[in-house]
């Protein structure tokens, strides 16, 4: 009579290959209303520390399918060379780049932009005086 060999597994599976598809499945039950970790890994016969481990994954976007480049068409209209274009300030009078600062006494002073700080300071103890 030929000798039979039965493998009886009584525990979790070690090195068990997971598609993607799966692992989105069962992390997705996790997530369901009253779900438990534990439960679902033990019904699934997974470890919770691996669950969890998909879980990270998921939220990371590891299991999300790679994304193709997307292009679109752009379309810029032509300008009408019969059209006056308004006048465009330069951008200098449009915004200034200084501010004035008008001490209590009247005395105004005119700061242009990347003034030295030290220097500034130092000019506004001055006339405050």
């Amino acid at each position: 009579m030929a000798e039979r060999v039965i493998e009886v597994i009584t525990g979790r599976e070690r090195r068990r290959q997971w598609g993607t598809e799966e692992k989105v499945r069962i992390v997705g039950e996790t997530f369901e209303p009253g779900a438990s970790v534990g439960q679902v890994a033990a019904r699934h016969e997974v470890y919770p520390g691996l669950l969890f481990t998909w879980r990270r994954q998921f939220r990371n976007g590891k299991f999300s399918p790679a994304r193709e480049p997307l292009f679109l068409p752009v379309e810029t209209p032509v300008p009408d060379l019969a059209v006056r274009q308004a006048k465009v300030e330069p951008l200098e009078r449009r915004h200034p780049r200084h501010i004035e600062i008008e001490l209590k006494d009247g005395i105004r002073v005119r700061v242009e932009d990347g003034v030295n700080l030290t220097t500034l300071r130092r000019v506004l103890t001055v006339l405050r005086g």
